[in-house]
């Protein structure tokens, strides 16, 4: 399991932990490494243009002699998206992304789409939030959780035929859900496994746990 933490806004806490403990490695996208910094845990590596590394951030990586990749700023790929090609070619699997979502919208839907790179071509990839996990599904997925969680499923690149769900608290059999409306949104769960089964098409999976009171 390779962790990947990336520059946008991310709650920092105990829930990281777990995954922090179980990694095998963890990455810094740049910036990224302010998160990491606030858990106390240097990155095995830091790649991107470094052009959002603090003063305080650099001397903290210095002392630990954390090896970096540095790129032009001038260059075609993001620092996540680098960070991921060096993941994919290391052959990391699973990979999960911290810190990916918020600020500039841009950003954000660019983030998300990077789950379709080719570099990352039957590679388990999922982006992660205190309590959020969202991945790509092509074929079949089981969703463990809770009763009540919310389960999104959203059409990515084009039509995604839905061969059958179960667990859920709106089924769906034999349907299409065309690129565009928002017809899978906010499902629920009514049991503490859900199964989807796609026929054909990229589906974007987003399951959100229900916050504790």
């Amino acid at each position: 399991m390779v962790l990947i933490f990336a520059n946008g806004e991310l709650e920092v806490g105990e829930w990281i932990r777990p995954y922090l403990d179980r990694a095998t490695a963890v990455i810094a996208a740049d910036g990224g490494t302010k998160h990491l910094y606030r858990l106390g845990r240097h990155p095995d590596l830091v790649i991107g243009d470094l052009d959002s590394l603090s003063d305080t951030l650099r001397n903290w990586l210095a002392e630990a002699n954390v090896p970096m990749q540095q790129f032009p700023a001038a260059k075609d790929e993001t620092d996540l998206e680098l960070a991921l090609i060096h993941a994919a070619a290391q052959g990391a699997d699973p990979i999960l992304l911290f810190g990916v979502l918020g600020g500039r919208l841009d950003q954000t839907l660019a983030n998300v789409m990077l789950l379709t790179h080719p570099a990352l071509a039957g590679c388990s990839v999922r982006l992660m939030t205190a309590n959020e996990t969202a991945w790509l599904v092509t074929d079949a997925a089981q969703i463990g959780g809770q009763v009540g969680d919310t389960v999104s499923l959203i059409p990515l690149a084009g039509d995604v035929h839905i061969h059958s769900t179960a667990g859920l608290q709106w089924a769906l059999k034999d349907e299409v859900l065309k690129f565009g409306p928002a017809r899978g949104i906010s499902n629920v769960m009514t049991q503490e496994e859900a199964t989807i089964l796609v026929g054909s098409g990229t589906l974007l999976c987003i399951h959100a746990a229900q916050k504790n009171p």
